[in-house]
């Protein structure tokens, strides 16, 4: 008989983390970089918590280790620490002082006496000062000898008297000897601390740590330094030239986590604002149905249907009237070719505005692979020119600061292009930007232009941009716009563009921009029957 005994979480237990739950905590920190190495040391370095368990990343170790320095040297003082080396000393030096003595008054002596009477106050100083000196006695050459063994250890305890002499003030003294055990302690740790500062795990010494700081900060180590092994055996990271990138799979999985993620606000929103003309497949919703009406698709629903009837009081033979015919609500699905215009001007750097898109960008596309496979998606990034994404180089795309202008012209002639090449009843462009065109292209040739003014407009790059919204609108192509700023002369144009196009156009903050963009997809998507 199999019996589980549950337990409170005590320090004690293994820690058990599956690559899925290190993949999540992952794609958090890739909404805000481009690198992924750079998502890893963000992880390595802040951990993760799950179900109440804390892996202490490096940052955490290592304010915890700084801690415990503070906290040992805070006990303890060096006052005393010197006392008896200075006593050897100044035994060697009477010694010697008695020699020079016995060997009379004359140059030499009166030379060596005022030698040993300018030694320099300071312990290390006075010792090599002495190290070079012809000593009169043997026995005072023999003391010094052995004292001068100790000479490292007083240079090393004087200097960490020097940088930590405002923490060294505790109640409790320490002798020579304890005072170089503590330096050698303080070493040890000193070694950790660069070890977890730099990231370098394969220099931390497990059994130091535990020993400083106990058996759950060990384990903590031990499982971030299996972190980039369990990606990588998951399939989800890999290792190309020395540099860590994700897999194929990493790609979707991402994916899958950003919609995740959004569909959580989703699902708390209310539903999109426009329908389809267009119906296509549909499927059943088995969860809800209603009372028949003339004209609806027999999706009967049998067990409701009898229910009603019975419950209307029929009894065998059962009659079963039109009244009870009980019909699955259904969604008539469309099939759509939709290309996402990426914003990656300098400009989107801001306030979290471009981690936001691309986190979009790769919810989009997991949707729509994930439930509309036969749908057509793209994405084009546009800055100063336009370029095709593709879903592989998504997650380490970036915002361009060395082209920082808006070029919405090239983004819209591309994802024309390529909606050309994947024709549909339902054709849509959706833009996310947060600033009005500034470059263009003219018979071939590229134009940048500053706007105007501080927040102003850029005329002829507007002009064109609005050129190209008129040939795009002919071809059948809806554009629908996301704002991420709310400035007049984005507004203005946006306006423009959508009076000529008829789509639509809806400003958003960074953090909504998810819940307002699949909504309205899967408002186009669906219409209810």
């Amino acid at each position: 008989m199999l019996r589980v005994r549950y337990t409170a979480w005590d320090g004690t237990q293994q820690i058990r983390l599956t690559a899925e739950q290190l993949f999540d905590k992952l794609g958090e920190f890739l909404s805000y970089t481009d690198d992924v190495q750079q998502a890893l040391d963000w992880l390595l370095h802040q951990g993760l918590d799950w179900e109440g368990i804390r892996v202490r990343g490096l940052d955490e170790l290592l304010e915890e280790l700084r801690t415990a320095m503070r906290e040992r040297m805070q006990d303890v003082h060096l006052r005393d620490a010197f006392t008896e080396l200075r006593e050897r000393l100044e035994d060697v030096l009477d010694q010697e002082r008695d020699a020079l003595d016995q060997a009379g008054d004359d140059e030499r002596t009166r030379a060596k006496r005022a030698q040993l009477a300018q030694l320099p106050a300071r312990l290390s100083e006075a010792l090599e000062a002495l190290r070079n000196y012809p000593f009169e006695s043997d026995a005072a050459r023999a003391a010094f000898e052995d004292l001068l063994d100790e000479l490292d250890d007083v240079k090393g305890l004087e200097e960490l008297q020097r940088r930590y002499g405002d923490y060294l003030r505790g109640p409790k003294g320490l002798s020579f000897e304890e005072a170089v055990e503590l330096m050698r302690e303080l070493e040890r740790w000193r070694a950790l601390e660069d070890a977890l500062l730099s990231g370098q795990l394969d220099a931390i010494d497990p059994d130091a740590l535990r020993a400083l700081l106990g058996d759950d900060a060990a384990r903590s180590l031990d499982l971030l330094r299996n972190v980039f092994a369990m990606l990588s055996n998951a399939g989800y990271l890999t290792q190309r030239e020395g540099r860590t990138t994700l897999t194929p799979r990493g790609v979707r999985k991402l994916g899958q986590l950003a919609l995740r993620d959004i569909y959580q606000g989703l699902l708390r929103d209310r539903s999109g604002g426009h329908q389809s003309d267009h119906r296509g497949v549909t499927q059943r919703r088995p969860d809800e149905t209603r009372p028949y009406v003339f004209g609806d698709p027999f999706e009967l629903d049998v067990v409701a249907t009898l229910r009603h009837a019975l419950a209307r009081g029929s009894i065998r033979p059962l009659r079963i009237e039109p009244d009870d015919f009980q019909v699955h609500a259904t969604d008539r699905t469309t099939t759509s070719s939709t290309v996402l215009l990426l914003d990656m001007s300098w400009s989107m750097s801001w306030e979290g505005r471009f981690a936001a898109a691309k986190r979009v960008a790769l919810a989009l596309e997991s949707l729509i692979r994930a439930k509309f496979p036969r749908d057509y998606f793209a994405i084009v990034g546009f800055y100063t020119r336009a370029v095709e994404l593709k879903l592989r180089d998504l997650p380490e795309a970036s915002w361009n600061m060395g082209d920082p202008f808006t070029n919405l012209q090239d983004g819209l002639r591309l994802a024309s292009e390529l909606l050309a090449k994947h024709p549909s009843q339902n054709q849509h462009v959706i833009v996310i930007t947060d600033g009005q065109p500034t470059a263009y292209f003219l018979r071939g040739r590229l134009y940048c232009e500053w706007p105007l003014s501080f927040g102003g407009i850029s005329m002829r790059a507007a002009q064109e941009t609005l050129k190209e919204v008129e040939r795009v609108t002919r071809r059948g192509i809806v554009i629908n716009t996301f704002m991420l700023d709310d400035s007049p002369s984005l507004r203005a144009f946006v306006e423009r563009m959508t009076r000529i196009n008829k789509g639509r156009a809806l400003y958003t903050r960074p953090d909504r921009l998810g819940q307002y963009l699949l909504v309205d997809y899967l408002a186009k998507k669906k219409k209810r029957v």
